[in-house]
């Protein structure tokens, strides 16, 4: 019998910002407010991200633009990685560039082949105010690459050049979801 809450199993699923909404390109604020409005939101962007089928959700993916994400990644070994950051870091992104396909549930039903190192490194809080460190390889690395860039006010199509990125957008252009 597992002890504690699974995460999401009390938040409530969210609409998720699309692509072209100004909160996607704007840097996110600092979480000041450790309360539980704070687990709340948590909370949600587990349930959004599991019904959305995703890998990881930044809180401005569902309007909210505050520095959190969550994630439920595996790495390269399929090891599974599950957990928050609040006001995450990127303190390290190292090691080989690879380029590998990546979507984004703000971009649904898209993928593009994307350059993201293959370690990487992200110190913040947990809700509760507790330091984390958090160390991934493969392709939890780009997971967390991704959702620090979300926080940023980066989607991965900012990073797409070439060929690859009017290719993307041509396709975000003929998307049933664009606006």
């Amino acid at each position: 019998m597992r002890h504690g809450s699974i995460p999401g199993a009390h938040g409530r699923v969210r609409p998720l910002t699309l692509l072209g909404d100004p909160v996607l390109h704007a840097r996110c604020a600092e979480v000041t407010d450790f309360g539980p409005e704070l687990s709340r939101l948590v909370e949600d962007l587990f349930a959004t991200m599991y019904a959305a089928e995703g890998v990881g959700l930044a809180a401005n993916q569902v309007g909210e633009s505050l520095r959190v994400f969550v994630f439920d990644c595996p790495d390269d070994d399929e090891v599974r990685h599950l957990g928050h950051v609040v006001n995450p870091r990127l303190v390290t992104a190292d090691g080989v560039t690879v380029r590998g396909p990546e979507g984004c549930l703000s971009l649904p039903g898209l993928e593009a082949g994307t350059e993201r190192y293959d370690h990487a490194v992200v110190e913040g809080f947990t809700a509760t105010g507790e330091p984390v460190t958090i160390h991934g390889t493969g392709f939890f690395a780009r997971c967390l690459q991704h959702e620090t860039d979300h926080l940023e006010g980066r989607v991965y199509a900012d990073h797409v050049t070439g060929r690859r990125k009017r290719k993307l957008m041509r396709q975000v252009a003929k998307s049933s979801w664009r606006r």
